[in-house]
């Protein structure tokens, strides 16, 4: 990773961990359970490249702001509700995230449910309360993160990988999959970051969706290609897990050299259609690089 990227990386996380600390409930408040639920499941780290994503974003349009920290934690909050309810032994029943204990083992399912359930509802807290921005931008963000999240997006890809397991799509299928699963939830935190800023043009929205969709793929790839070549220490969750549920994955339909030229592939989608943008985006092209190239 290059060291501006790093730096900001590390900037971002800081960042958004406050944010996600104040928008929390306090450890002593009313159902103490659920709330250390969710406060375990939503500070325990992770790489933040959904709020990195839209950090980047806006920054590359203007700059970052409280309204940019707002559209973050919405879209941490969305992403790690989903990576509970996932994680339950109804979907991917994994016992390992972030290398600790999945939600569901450290208190159990009915808890797990609820906190994912908290979060989400959280996400929408977060921007109503976005007071900095007009009532006509709010309601834009909501709507934007209303779709990615819901049946047209990461749960409607949660449904078709759940209807997948056992059997054989070919690469279009999975594809969509892809960008509905992951790739949704990426395309908004792009998206949003910009709209937040109040300055994006028509011109520059649909350009950061392009580089966004391109993106979005390229982590899914490379996450298949990390559930055959890394180990479950440096993942921080099991290993193989996708082989052991006989899920189809970008590796099993073209190979590893296969899977890994797709994702260079889309890295250069990426960067091109960040074209039009000048240095201010460079952080949205080094992210692309570092999605591509991570090695967890």
């Amino acid at each position: 990773m290059q060291p501006p990227l790093k730096a900001f990386l590390t900037e971002c996380q800081a960042r958004i961990e406050t944010v996600l600390e104040s928008a929390l409930p306090p450890p002593n408040a009313s159902e103490p359970t659920l709330v250390a639920a969710m406060r375990y499941s939503l500070l325990d780290g992770g790489k933040r490249i959904r709020p990195a994503l839209a950090y980047a974003s806006a920054q590359a349009i203007d700059a970052v702001s409280p309204a940019t920290d707002q559209v973050a934690s919405a879209l941490e909050c969305i992403h790690v509700y989903s990576l509970i309810h996932d994680d339950l032994p109804a979907m991917d029943d994994d016992n390992l995230r972030r290398g600790k204990p999945t939600c569901h083992i450290a208190f159990s399912e009915a808890t797990a449910t609820l906190a994912g359930d908290a979060l989400q509802a959280l996400a929408f807290q977060c921007l109503t309360g976005a007071t900095d921005l007009d009532s006509d931008t709010r309601l834009q963000l909501v709507q934007q993160l209303c779709l990615a999240a819901g049946a047209q997006g990461m749960v409607g890809g949660q449904a078709i990988d759940l209807a997948a397991v056992n059997c054989a799509p070919d690469l279009q299928q999975l594809q969509r999959m892809h960008r509905l699963k992951t790739g949704a939830l990426i395309v908004a935190s792009v998206v949003m970051g910009a709209i937040a800023t109040g300055k994006a043009s028509p011109t520059q929205i649909a350009a950061l969706k392009t580089y966004a969709e391109a993106i979005g793929l390229a982590f899914q790839v490379q996450d298949d290609i990390l559930d055959v070549t890394a180990d479950t220490a440096t993942l921080g969750k099991q290993q193989g897990a996708d082989i052991a549920l006989n899920k189809p994955t970008y590796v099993a339909l073209l190979g590893l050299e296969g899977a890994r030229r797709k994702a260079r592939d889309l890295h250069q989608q990426a960067v091109d259609a960040l074209s039009g943008f000048d240095s201010k985006a460079d952080t949205l092209r080094a992210l692309s690089a570092y999605i591509v190239e991570r090695e967890k």
